[in-house]
């Protein structure tokens, strides 16, 4: 199975193989978890990324909203990082541009911020 290809990202939409969404997902390499929310809305936590941990991807791609308001506190990169993760955290519109690019070469995971 490959992993799912996002058709395009706008403002508070995204389309992953022809399926739109409007809220706020996580796209592991087997599946997507979607309405997904945070315990602090615009801030990362270890908990909110469990299924990430879970899933032992190489990379998770963080796409921190269009305007890239979501942040992602030390803790949360560090405990990625102790767990072999790669973390690499940018504007919504990036990360779904470098997911694709990742996606068909690399194990990767995006955790995705679809407004601000």
């Amino acid at each position: 199975m490959s992993s799912p290809h996002i058709d395009s990202y706008r403002f508070g939409e995204i389309i992953i193989d022809g399926q739109a969404y409007q809220k706020d997902l996580i796209i592991l390499p087997e599946r997507i978890l979607t309405n997904w929310w945070r315990e602090s809305g615009h801030s990362l936590s270890i908990k909110d990324i469990k299924d990430v941990f879970e899933a032992r991807p190489e990379i998770l791609l963080i796409g921190q909203g269009a305007y890239s308001l979501m942040k992602v506190p030390k803790q949360t990169e560090q405990a990625l990082d102790n767990a072999g993760i790669e973390v690499i955290a940018q504007s919504s519109h990036a990360a779904c541009k470098q997911y694709n690019q990742y996606r068909l070469e690399k194990r990767v995971a995006l955790a995705i911020h679809l407004t601000c």
